[in-house]
C-alpha cells in the first residue's frame, strides 16, 4: 500500500492523493530529542558508536527504568530493561525466548497484521479471541481458547487498528483469568503488553500497567509514535519487577534477540531517547485529526467506535466485502486497509 501511495502521487500528484494505509507518524520528534541529536553527533563522544552491553547502555536503561516507575508506581531497574530495535525486533525476541512448537499465542481481534506472522515464525501457533461490539476482549471467549498449550497472550492497546484502550478493570479480569488458567492446567501463561501508543491517549485516563495484574507479564514498545522515530527503529522491552523469574527470561530475551540478528539497539539512539523518556508530540494535533474524521464520518452514516488513542479510526464498511469497499475508495485517490487483515471483516482502517 505504501509503495502504491508513492506511485500513485506520481501520477495524481501529492496533494490529490489520500494516504490512509500505513500508521507513519505525522508529526515531527519533540525539538529536546532533535537538540540532543545534534549535541550527541558534534560532541565527540568517546564510544558512542562502539558496541555496548548486549541489553543496552546502562544510563539508556536506567532512565528508562525511572520513567517506567514513576508511571507504574512500581519498582523498576535497568536489569528488567532491554533496548530493542523497535517493538518489531523486541517481540520476536520475547516470542522466541517463550516458544517451544505448537505452543499457542492468543491474540484479540481486531489485532495488528503482524502479529499471527510473528508468532509462526516461532514455530508457534496464534489462537484468535473475539472483542465485543466496542473491541473490548470478550473475558468469556477468551477463557474458552485459552489450553494447555497456551504460552502468551498479547494485548495492544491504545489498539491498532481501533484507537481503542482497554479499561482497567478488563485488564485485572484477563489477570485473574489467566491465574484460574495456570491452575487449571498447571502450566505458566505470559501476559504481553504491546504499547507503542501508550502515550498518545486523548482523555485525562490513567493508563492501566499491566504489571500490577499478572506477575508473568513483559511490556514492549518502541519510540516509533510517541517521539516520531518510526524510521529509527528504537525501543525496549521492560520484565515485570514482580515475576520471580525475570532473569532466566532476561538472559533468554538478549540470546534470542542476538540470534535473531538484533545484536545491539542503534547505540545513537538509545542516547538520543535517554534524555526524553517525558517528551511526546504534540497529541492535540491527533486529537483534533480524530474529531475531524470521527465527525465527519459519523455524519455521513458509517458506524464508528470513537478512538480513545492512537491515530486511526476503523470504521465499519458500508458494503459487507470489505476488500471490495477499499478498492472502490482506491478508484478515488483514497487509500484504505481491509479489516481483514486486521483479523476482522466488515471494517477498514
Amino acid at each position: 500500500m505504501f509503495e502504491e501511495g508513492i506511485e500513485l502521487k506520481k501520477i495524481h500528484g501529492e496533494k490529490n492523493v489520500f494516504d490512509f494505509s500505513l500508521g507513519n507518524p505525522l508529526l515531527e520528534p519533540p525539538k529536546k530529542f532533535t537538540d540532543n541529536l545534534v549535541k550527541l553527533t558534534t560532541s565527540n563522544i568517546k564510544g558512542l558508536h562502539r558496541y555496548m552491553p548486549n541489553p543496552g547502555f546502562p544510563s539508556s536503561r536506567t532512565e528508562i527504568a525511572k520513567h517506567l516507575s514513576k508511571e507504574s508506581g512500581l519498582s523498576i531497574s535497568m536489569d528488567e530493561i532491554i533496548m530493542t530495535t523497535g517493538a518489531a525486533g523486541g517481540l520476536n525476541g520475547i516470542l522466541k525466548s517463550l516458544l517451544n512448537p505448537d505452543d499457542e499465542v492468543i491474540v484479540f481481534a481486531p489485532f495488528f497484521v503482524e502479529y499471527l506472522f510473528y508468532i509462526s515464525n516461532h514455530k508457534g501457533k496464534g489462537i484468535i479471541a473475539d472483542t465485543n461490539e466496542k473491541f473490548i476482549p470478550i473475558i468469556s471467549d477468551l477463557e474458552k481458547k485459552i489450553t494447555n498449550k497456551t504460552k502468551a497472550i498479547i494485548i495492544n492497546s491504545p489498539n491498532n487498528p481501533t484507537g481503542v484502550m482497554y479499561p482497567e478493570s478488563t485488564i485485572s479480569r484477563i489477570g485473574t483469568l489467566i491465574k484460574k488458567m495456570e491452575k487449571k492446567y498447571n502450566s505458566e501463561i505470559y501476559l504481553i503488553s504491546d504499547e507503542p501508543y501508550r502515550k498518545l491517549i486523548y482523555s485525562n485516563e490513567k493508563y492501566p500497567f499491566i504489571f500490577k495484574h499478572h506477575s508473568r507479564s513483559v511490556i514492549v514498545t518502541s519510540h516509533s509514535k510517541d517521539l516520531g522515530l518510526a524510521g529509527e527503529r528504537i525501543g525496549y522491552i521492560s520484565l515485570s519487577p514482580l515475576d520471580k523469574d525475570r532473569t532466566i527470561l532476561f538472559d533468554a530475551i538478549i540470546f534470542s534477540l542476538r540470534t535473531l540478528g538484533h545484536v545491539n539497539a542503534t547505540a545513537l539512539m538509545q542516547k538520543a531517547v535517554e534524555s526524553v523518556q517525558n517528551e511526546v508530540v504534540d497529541i492535540k494535533i491527533y486529537k483534533e485529526k480524530r474529531d475531524f474524521l470521527y465527525d465527519n464520518l459519523t455524519k455521513l452514516g458509517y458506524e464508528c467506535v470513537k478512538p480513545d488513542g492512537a491515530f486511526y479510526l476503523f470504521p465499519k464498511t458500508p458494503i459487507a466485502d470489505d476488500t471490495k469497499f477499499v478498492s472502490i475508495l482506491q478508484q478515488y485517490n483514497i487509500l484504505t486497509v481491509p479489516g481483514k487483515g486486521f483479523g476482522k471483516g466488515g471494517y477498514f482502517r
